[in-house]
């Protein structure tokens, strides 16, 4: 069975990471084998120039290359073509049973918005626009926020087990 996939969205500065990682860390404390993928605008470098990799990689021409230590292992690859979140699941976490996915807002991926009124006037969620029936709850620090879907309060003290419990029921 294919992995079940959710996206985590919202504006920058928002809270995605943190998000990500503490929805992470409830679905494996409740038994699910979990992986993410954190999408990227900007084009980076995790490996310095010189280094043994970097020369496999840039001055041997390798498509792909395998660091393995003992306590980590990487891969890094030359993307071919650009690859969505779902084909990115299929070819490298086909073994999760969720992949929580960071970005990708434009994708058909079911998904979570963290919405911080702190850092943004307007959350992405706007109710009957476009896209918006692929959205599941909105996690705000908002008190005023109202949506026809779930909306958490970053307050309130059960949000996290809430939003877990609308994962799993709406992950695809």
């Amino acid at each position: 069975m294919p992995p079940r996939l959710i996206s985590i969205v919202g504006k920058k500065n928002s809270g995605k990471t943190s998000l990500v990682v503490v929805l992470t860390r409830e679905l494996v404390r409740r038994s699910h084998r979990v992986m993410t993928i954190k999408h990227g605008s900007h084009p980076f470098e995790i490996d310095q120039q010189g280094r043994d990799t970097w020369r496999h990689m840039h001055e041997g021409n390798a498509e792909r290359v395998v660091m393995e230590s003992p306590n980590l292992r990487v891969l890094l690859a030359k993307p071919q073509d650009p690859m969505g979140p779902r084909e990115l699941a299929d070819k490298f976490l086909g073994e999760a049973d969720f992949v929580v996915v960071e970005g990708y807002k434009e994708s058909d991926l079911p998904k979570i918005e963290v919405f911080r009124k702190a850092v943004h006037a307007e959350p992405l969620y706007q109710q009957g626009a476009p896209g918006s029936e692929r959205f599941l709850a909105v996690v705000t620090d908002d008190r005023e926020f109202r949506a026809a879907i779930p909306v958490l309060r970053f307050t309130d003290t059960a949000w996290m087990y809430r939003l877990t419990d609308i994962v799993l029921q709406g992950a695809k």
